[in-house]
């Protein structure tokens, strides 16, 4: 599909999920354009593929895919039978980052940590003073707290752990909490890395709960206001 046109991509990820249909999910991912497959079953799993790229009557670029790499780098992520971590690329442009000094600068910066945040351990406490600078009516000032939070986002990112990838025999574990600072979990498999961390700060009946503590929401008082 020409590039530009509405809607484009999603009606093009469409169409390559219909295409791909009769190849199981655990065998092959797809999205728009880029395919993995990683099946035990590999040659079985890419001749299907290719059978189903042919009768679509659509054509592969053989000088953009690769064959029996037991290592690959797939949407900013290295996958292998270690597990998945970051993208060396993209931690290499985190490592080049001394100060932002923009919104947008600080928006981009967010972006790609959480994109990656299920590797992070604590992303919404470490990158609050660093949202404070993205709100609409904010002036964007560089303070110690700004740089501190910074430092430890850009260290955590540079310094992420490699995680399990589900889908082994072994049973999964889930470990919760919650308190004042929002909701966290680990999702691991026995004896193995963990699989993914989430930590969020929470809205709960009318109140934001944040590491500051428990605040009124600003959109119900917006709201009062009106």
């Amino acid at each position: 599909m020409p590039f530009g046109v509405c809607n484009s991509p999603a009606t093009f990820e469409q169409l390559m999920e219909k295409v791909l249909q009769p190849v199981p999910a655990s065998a092959c991912v797809v999205y728009l354009d880029n395919i993995l497959v990683h099946a035990a079953t590999y040659i079985a799993a890419l001749n299907s593929l290719f059978q189903q790229i042919a009768n679509a009557n659509l054509c592969l670029n053989p000088a953009k895919y690769s064959l029996f790499h037991r290592k690959t780098s797939f949407l900013g992520h290295v996958v292998s039978e270690e597990g998945v971590s970051t993208d060396p690329a993209k931690v290499e442009v985190v490592e080049q980052w001394l100060v932002l000094t923009s919104t947008a600068e600080m928006r981009s910066f967010l972006g790609l940590a959480s994109y990656y945040r299920r590797f992070i351990v604590g992303l919404a406490d470490i990158a609050h003073p660093l949202h404070q600078l993205t709100k609409k009516a904010q002036w964007f000032q560089w303070s110690p707290a700004s740089q501190d939070a910074f430092n430890r986002l850009r260290r955590a990112l540079i310094t992420a752990p490699v995680l399990a990838i589900p889908g082994s025999s072994k049973p999964f574990i889930l470990d919760t909490d919650i308190s004042n600072d929002g909701i966290s979990a680990v999702l691991s498999l026995l004896g193995l890395f963990p699989c993914s961390l989430f930590r969020r700060k929470t809205s709960f009946l009318g109140h934001i709960v944040s590491e500051e503590g428990i605040s009124t929401d600003p959109a119900k008082v917006e709201a009062v206001e009106q």
